[in-house]
């Protein structure tokens, strides 16, 4: 999967659902919001509607009070003058138009048939014989000039008998004026209605309504009929998002009426409105800007996945270039390391393929690649222990051999020498044909080490010939015996070659001399040199030793053959 596929998939899965998760929750909390301020709203609008309606029972309750007051009057001693006084507190208060008395056939022989009041006119009337019954409900009469409200009070005879009546106007606008001010509207669309829904009265504001809520077929007028027939107050929403008009109504208490109001719902609702707007504006910020960090943060991880896949391509084509830079302490930081590692353990392989060989053990290899002489052409000269191994007579035995077999034989000797080399921290310098060039290293340390090590190697090795012998005699290959040689003295000690192609390795005559050494042991012999033998902390058991001139020294050489130690 590239980069790009990578990156479009994390905006997939992990940037759209948080989007659409925060949109949904964003969604949710506006509705829970605008569902609790809504309901805190139609509180706040019954209290106000049920204000108004109880400020038009306050206008109404004084000429009511007075007409009650007229019909307690009855009987008492001095009722003719408080009768009296009661009418023309009537006439006197604010919204009153007219106090009519009106006395039928039967009527008292001591009054007028009809007798009409105003502020001015004669109050000499006597009807104490005729007691007041009971105050009705208010009347509204739409086709009174001027929109007005009776009050009409019965009075009755001794008998019980109806005789006349007392009716006092009142002007309706007088009743619903300053009505915006009380109310949660913002428009002057109110009326009062009976519990049929007829409009007793109305603003100009609600000219187009008709005489009756619902007859032009508003669905929010019919809601508001059905309302006002069952609850005493109540708020009702129309239709659309905000609604287009909300309406909220409240019973009268001194009349069979309802105060009624209609007001644009964007007018009333916003605080609700701004607060969607508001909300949504935020909420969308907020998913953007969240969106961006989780961006930004998806492409800083795309961006570390790209240098990785980039330095992984250089790696693969053996450019193994600088460490990359560990920029978080996150799991993409865990990982740059991780790789970073992967690589210096490459770079450090692949150091010690091509300058130690794959037959060095490891711990060596490391140990050398921390001295200087490994890392450049140029060596240094000191003591160490040489060691050369020869299978005696395999040239001529190739020539009787096909290929397979040669190989096989070369293949399980070097085997098992390697094994043998590296376990006592042999460095394998070369593979000459069918011999082994080793040498002991003793580094910083004294050479006597080294030199147990070359010794304790060379009869390891010759043990190990017994174990070769015996699997090549289970494949039907002929037996091969070795001869090994063991020298020391100086040598230069470095990487041998050139930038492109080198190894670690040793120089100098001592290595020319141990080839000597090695090419007098016979088969299965281990041949040391005098130096070995003098620096060893406790000479080894030999077998017998011999003074040899090989070729090209100029004085003879005592050679030690080592004892063996038995089978192994």
């Amino acid at each position: 999967m590239n980069i790009r596929t990578l990156q479009q998939r994390m905006v997939v899965f992990i940037l759209l659902p948080v989007g659409v998760i925060l949109t949904l929750l964003g969604v949710a909390g506006f509705f829970y919001a605008r569902d609790i301020m809504m309901s805190q709203w139609r509180e706040s609008a019954v209290l106000k509607l049920q204000r108004a309606a109880h400020h038009i029972d306050m206008r109404l309750e004084k000429p009511l009070g007075l007409l009650g007051l007229l019909s307690r009057t009855a009987g008492l001693d001095e009722s003719e003058s408080i009768r009296s006084w009661i009418l023309s507190e009537l006439e006197t208060l604010e919204g009153v138009t007219s106090v009519r008395l009106e006395w039928d056939a039967h009527r008292p022989e001591n009054v007028m048939p009809i007798y009409r009041m105003g502020r001015g006119s004669g109050r000499m009337m006597r009807f104490h014989r005729a007691n007041v019954d009971r105050v009705t409900n208010p009347v509204y009469d739409p086709e009174a000039d001027g929109q007005t409200v009776d009050l009409l009070s019965q009075f009755k005879d001794e008998t019980g008998k109806s005789v006349g009546s007392l009716r006092v106007t009142l002007r309706f606008d007088f009743l619903i004026r300053d009505m915006g001010r009380l109310g949660w509207w913002q428009s002057d669309a109110a009326c009062l209605v009976d519990e049929a829904g007829t409009i007793l009265i109305k603003t100009d504001a609600m000219e187009d309504r008709g005489m009756r809520l619902g007859e032009t077929g508003d669905p929010l007028e019919k809601a508001v009929v059905e309302g006002i027939g069952k609850e005493s107050h109540g708020t009702l929403l129309g239709e659309g998002h905000p609604p287009q008009t909300v309406a909220g109504y409240a019973h009268l208490e001194n009349a069979p009426w309802a105060l009624v109001l209609f007001a644009p719902g964007r007018a009333v609702l916003d605080p609700i409105v701004r607060f969607r707007s508001y909300y949504m504006a935020a909420g969308g910020l907020s998913v953007v800007l969240i969106l961006l960090l989780i961006r930004f943060a998806v492409g800083s991880i795309t961006e570390s996945v790209r240098r990785l896949s980039r330095a992984a391509q250089e790696v693969s084509e053996g450019r193994y270039g600088n460490a990359l830079p560990v920029k978080t302490e996150d799991e993409i930081g865990g990982l740059t390391r991780s790789f970073n590692a992967m690589v210096e353990g490459l770079r450090e392989r692949d150091i010690i393929l091509n300058t130690f060989g794959r037959y060095m053990d490891e711990d060596i290899a490391r140990e050398l690649m921390r001295r200087p002489e490994a890392h450049s052409l140029e060596g240094e000269k000191r003591e160490v222990a040489i060691l050369m191994s020869d299978i005696r007579g395999f040239t001529p035995m190739t020539e009787t051999l096909d290929p397979e077999a040669t190989l096989g034989i070369l293949n399980l000797y070097f085997t098992h020498m390697i094994e043998v080399i590296k376990r006592h921290r042999g460095i394998i310098v070369d593979f000459i044909g069918d011999g082994i060039l080793v040498f002991f290293d003793p580094l910083d340390g004294p050479l006597a080490f080294s030199l147990e090590q070359a010794v304790q190697c060379a009869l390891d090795m010759q043990s190990e010939m017994r174990i070769i012998q015996s699997e090549l005699a289970s494949r039907g290959l002929p037996r091969v015996e070795t001869g090994i040689g063991v020298n020391a003295g100086p040598v230069v000690v470095g990487t041998i070659g050139s930038e492109t192609r080198a190894k670690y390795g040793i120089v100098g005559s001592t290595v020319n001399l141990t080839q000597r050494i090695q090419a007098e042991a016979g088969p299965g012999e281990a041949v040391v040199s005098q130096a070995v033998v003098s620096g060893l902390s406790e000479p080894p058991a030999l077998r017998r030793s011999f003074e040899v001139r090989p070729k090209g020294v100029s004085r003879p050489l005592t050679l030690h053959i080592l004892e063996e130690s038995g089978e192994k």
